[in-house]
Formats: C-alpha cells, structure tokens, sequence
C-alpha cells in the first residue's frame, strides 16, 4: 500500500498548497479539519499541522493533542502548527511587535536533516501576528531570523518521535528551498517511499474499482472536459462496456465540439452514446436575457435529458461522476470545521432520483494530477490542454437573448480566435481565452456598403487556479490578425473589441 501524510487544516488559505507539495514529492497525502478523528494504520508515516487565521492565545483555538501523535508519528508544525506545537508543551508564545508578512531570511544555526541540501540563509515567507518568544524545555533552536527569535525548532528526543516546527511557510513559492525542506521531512523523518505516481494511481484505483463495481453496471453524463473524460478512462478500464456514458449536445458547445469529442471517445473505447438535444435547449432559454434563468434552464434541461436517457438503460446500479479533491476538501473555518463541498460536478439531484449509488474515481486528484493520469492514460493532448469552459456553455457568453443565429456567429468567431491561438502558440501560455457575443450593433463599411451588425470581445487571462487573473498580454499584432480574420470571414460581425479587465474586480466570464 501507498505510504500516506495527513494534513491537520486549521484553517490556512495556504493548506492545499502544502498538499500539492506533498504530492509533487510522489507522496499521497490527504487534508482534514483539525478536529476529525483518524486511524494509525500503516501507511501513514507522518503528519503536518497547518497554518491559521488563529492565535494560538485565544480562548477557543483550535486544538490537537500533539504529544499523543507524536507517540505514533513524526510531526511537523507550520506557522500556527509550530506555535502550538511551542505552547502545548510549555514554551511562550506572545503577540509579534508588528505583523511579519512578507519574505524573510532564515539563517540555520544548528544543522539538521531538515535542512539537508538547505543553503545556510535561504529565503522564506513569513504570514503571522503571533511569535515564539521561548522554546519549551528539551526543544532545541533550529533557526531564527532577522526579526524573530524562533524561526525553526525541533523536539530533540523529547518526544518519542520527531516533531519540527517552521514559523514560516515552505510550501509556498516565495520560500525559495521550501520544497526541498518539505521533501526532507517526507523522506528523512518520515521514511516515505515517495511511490504515489500516475501509473500506481491507475493500478491501484482499477483494482480498487474493480472490487467496487464487480458487475455493476455506471451511468455517467460526459462534458468533453478533463475530468469527467479521465474519471470514464478510468472506469472503461475496470468494468469495460459496463460503463454507459451519456454526452449530450446543449447546443451551446463550441464549434464542432459534439462530434469531435464523440470521436475522441471512440478511439478511447468508450461506450458513449451523443444525443443532439439542441432544440429543447434553444426552446428552454427562448426569451431568457438573465444570465442566472439561463443558467438554471440549461442545468434543469440537462437533467431533463440525462435522466430520459438513463432510464432506458436498465441495471444500472451507480452514477459515475468526475469530482476532484478540491470540491471534496471540508476545510477548517476559524471557528471550527466548515464542510464546503461544491457541486458543480455533480448531476444535481440524479443520485437520489434514480436511487443510485455514486463512484467517483478522482476524488483524491487535483487538476494537474488529473492531466498527469490523463496522459499516463493515452488521452489526447489536445483534450487534456484544453481552456476551462463554462457549464453553461457559449450562452453565458451571448449577452442576453441566446438564439441559434447568436449562437452559429460566436461558434464562428471563436473557432477562429481559437485557432489563431494555437497557430502562433499563444494557446498554452494563457489560462482560459474566450469570445463574448455583446447584445450592441454598431456601424462600419465593407467596401462600399455601409453595415449595421455585432461586436464580439475577445477575452484571454493568466492565471494558477481562476481564483484570480490577470488579463493576458497578447501582441497588437495577433490582435489585429485575429479581428480581421473574424471581420473578414464572420458575417454579422463587424467590431471587435479586447477586454483588458483582471479578477478581482470582473470576472473572467462576463455573466
């Protein structure tokens, strides 16, 4: 069995950070609120305590009996998790004279396997309101920076096993050796074999799925995205035809999307039926100018559809679905632990309704993990790279009425703006680019006739993960390559315009 670290959350915007970390080490490790109950068993060979919004002084702060894990397993304390590591066992920790946030420099006075291969000052990042001002007896100063007296300590046979405690944070990239440290702490302290790779997930979760399903029979409604294609590979290779996707066409896909992805599924094997439901779509949101109507009239139209077509299929026994680890993350609030399970995975509603079990094979994965097991699974490139794209699809990105004239003239316009990413290899270097059908007409002239028709905004951002963006910077030349390409070939389009606007404060869509 895969060798396992556990993250106590207490709360820190940092903690999944610490977790993907972990796992770019090879090693699988899981996130859970501080207060959870867990077992010892064999696999886990350490625990990491989190960071905080916290102090560590307040009545009510969050709590863990560090002495009784340490008994088990060595532990390592990040920020908070070091300050109360610091005060459980009789040190003091008191309020900081100012707030130290920002980059530092820890200078190692006492070498430890901690900081193998650590240069002897190396940058780190510091978030926190709280200091340690005196080690607890038998705790032995590892380092310490140019404000702080404590900035890395260690147990020094005080407990049965290691505990180290880091008032920074090395899991994020400002720390510039924080991996390093993390990584020494997984393998030296902890003895992790550092065996979670893609081609173990795939084995270990078919097996897994295997014993799960039997003969089982799983429903699945496909997207053409990431997960739910890599959650249906996987599925396909446990119990084969058994698996019964449903891909159905909303009429608001991007151009030639319904039948090239349904190719893409027959190379993979899958067993996929397409089903054209664009005319109930384009009924549903006849009429429709807010976006949140249109929203609910696509979602409730998909379950419409998904359910009519499961229900022809009969035996079926489980709904597949292609939920990832951080819309199953319950993260630890500051007063206590607060579940935050999205759902826009899910089929709403469909479980219940059709009395059906669920198995979802990526729970455990992040996005980038999912690619790496997407082509360790021979899933094409160009699927597994592609820009994230809305549920509800291009009627978000038609301002106001959708109708399918809108509909053909942004499918048009974006291909090509698409395209044109792709040819000048722009494609990968930004997070999501778009095309936004704007409810304006505007006058130009094409030849010697003036026009009167839409104006189309190109949208393209950076970003890590969505949360924030900032608006790409693509060349004035391609710009102008990519306008007159849509004017040239678009009729009905005769403007187009760039959205310049990061998140916060738009969006990256425009509904």
């Amino acid at each position: 069995m895969t060798d396992k670290i556990l993250i106590l959350d207490f709360g820190s915007q940092y903690t999944q950070l610490i977790a993907r970390v972990v796992r770019e080490a090879n090693v699988f490790c899981e996130i859970i609120p501080y207060n959870k109950t867990f077992e010892f068993d064999a696999n886990l060979k350490g625990i990491i305590l989190s960071g905080s919004p916290c102090s560590v002084n307040e009545p009510d702060a969050p709590n863990v009996d560090i002495a009784t894990i340490a008994d088990k397993v060595p532990v390592l304390g990040i920020c908070y998790g070091a300050q109360l590591t610091a005060k459980l066992f009789g040190g003091t920790v008191a309020k900081s004279n100012k707030r130290e946030y920002g980059r530092a420099f820890l200078n190692i006075i006492n070498q430890h396997i901690l900081f193998d291969g650590i240069n002897k000052s190396t940058q780190v990042w510091m978030s926190h309101s709280d200091t340690i001002k005196m080690l607890p007896d038998g705790f032995v100063l590892l380092g310490d920076t140019e404000n702080i007296p404590v900035a890395a300590f260690e147990s020094n046979n005080t407990t049965k096993n290691p505990v180290v405690g880091l008032q920074f944070h090395p899991e994020v990239y400002h720390s510039t050796e924080g991996k390093k440290i993390i990584d020494n702490f997984l393998v030296k302290i902890c003895g992790c074999k550092k065996d979670w790779t893609a081609a173990h997930f795939i084995s270990e979760t078919v097996a897994a799925l295997k014993i799960q399903l039997g003969d089982s029979k799983v429903v699945m409604g496909l997207s053409g995205g990431v997960d739910s294609t890599v959650a249906a590979t996987l599925l396909h290779k446990a119990i084969g035809s058994n698996l019964y996707g449903i891909f159905v066409n909303n009429g608001v896909l991007r151009k030639n999307e319904f039948e090239e992805v349904l190719e893409i599924y027959k190379k993979l094997g899958l067993n996929v039926k397409g089903v054209d439901a664009s005319e109930l779509f384009y009924n549903r949101l006849a009429g429709k100018t807010d976006p949140e109507e249109k929203r609910k009239a696509i979602g409730t139209s998909f379950i419409d559809v998904f359910d009519e077509e499961a229900t022809k299929l009969t035996g079926i026994s489980y709904l597949g679905q292609g939920t990832i680890y951080p819309d199953v993350i319950e993260s630890a609030a500051v007063h206590g632990p607060a579940v935050t399970i999205k759902s826009h995975h899910n089929v709403g509603g469909l479980p219940e309704k059709m009395k059906l079990k669920i198995v979802e094979p990526l729970r455990s994965l992040f996005k980038d993990e999912v690619r790496k097991i997407g082509a360790e699974l021979g899933i094409p490139a160009s699927m597994l790279g592609r820009h994230p794209f809305p549920g509800p699809g291009l009627a978000i990105r038609i301002l106001g009425e959708v109708t399918p004239e809108k509909v053909q003239l942004l499918q048009d316009a974006d291909a090509v703006y698409s395209d044109l990413l792709k040819k000048h290899q722009l494609y990968d270097k930004v997070w999501q680019a778009g095309t936004i059908l704007l409810p304006v007409k505007s006058v130009g002239v094409m030849g010697d006739e003036r026009t009167y028709e839409f104006t189309v905004a190109l949208r393209a951002v950076t970003s890590v993960d969505g949360m924030t963006a900032d608006w790409a910077h693509l060349p004035y030349e391609f710009l102008a390559e990519v306008s007159n390409e849509i004017i040239n070939n678009v009729k009905g389009i005769n403007r187009v315009v760039y959205d310049i606007s990061s998140k916060p404060p738009a969006t990256i869509e425009w509904e």
